[in-house]
């Protein structure tokens, strides 16, 4: 059974690579059998998980991308085509937030979360698919959009809106390019602890409590607790799911607003 989630001969890229989920997405590929390539615009950082995924045994390249620019999506893609080989497993993980109220939301701010959230998300999902139907090779991506696709929260509406409109991306590309054999599914993630916010779930606070409140476990997850879903859509385990969204969430889902 454990052969089935195995990633042996897989190449595959993980943006926004340089720490919180990505990193950890990547060290999971990496203990799974798959040569990693790290995509994100600090090189510094990228060093530090490569070598992480290293001293595990792991195999791991570092790319400096910016999603949000179509040249850096280009010319990584290029780097690893020559130094690994073509990526047929793709995690989009790059993502960033503002916390600012609908009002005081700029046309910039605006458009740095939607370039890269979405913009970003899709342009690198169409160079990894561009280049497997070139290869004639079958593929997997996965995108990561979060719970606030299905629900709302005040102070996030363009992260909110970018999330929404991944998953049905996510639908639309699973829908097109199943001909290719090559399968698109997202996790939607709730709270997990990350070093961005690290800070606000580790110090008592009332927002922090009514937060947790209201989840039905009572708790944040733990990145461990996305490996399972990541290693199911990202192996053979799931060969006959396309187009679906995994909500990992602790309930949160489930409780009122």
């Amino acid at each position: 059974m454990n052969s089935l989630f195995r990633l042996d001969g897989r190449i595959a890229l993980v943006t926004g690579a340089s720490g919180g989920l990505g990193a950890h997405f990547a060290t999971v590929l990496a203990d799974a059998g798959a040569v990693v390539a790290l995509g994100a615009r600090r090189r510094d950082r990228l060093l530090s998980v490569a070598e992480d995924i290293k001293m595990r045994g792991g195999h791991a390249g570092i790319f400096e991308m910016d999603v949000s620019l179509p040249e850096s999506i280009d010319s990584s893609f290029n780097q690893i085509e020559s130094e690994l080989g073509t990526v047929d497993l793709l995690i989009n993980n790059a993502g960033v937030a503002i916390g600012q109220s609908a009002l005081d939301v700029t046309d910039a701010d605006w458009d740095m979360v939607l370039n890269t959230n979405l913009k970003g998300a899709w342009a690198v999902a169409q160079q990894a698919a561009k280049r497997l139907v070139v290869a004639q090779r079958s593929g997997v991506i996965i995108n990561i959009a979060s719970i606030l696709a299905y629900r709302v929260a005040k102070g996030v509406s363009p992260y909110a809106a970018s999330k929404a409109a991944l998953v049905q991306l996510t639908k639309s590309l699973a829908l097109e390019w199943a001909r290719y054999q090559i399968r698109v599914n997202a996790i939607a993630p709730g709270y997990f602890l990350t070093e961005m916010n690290r800070d606000f779930f580790t110090t008592k606070s009332e927002s922090r409590e009514t937060l947790i409140k209201n989840i039905p476990q009572r708790r944040i997850g733990n990145p461990e607790e996305l490996s399972g879903t990541l290693l199911l859509l990202a192996s053979d385990a799931s060969s006959y799911m396309t187009g679906s969204t995994i909500v990992v969430d602790g309930g949160h889902m489930q409780a009122s607003l």
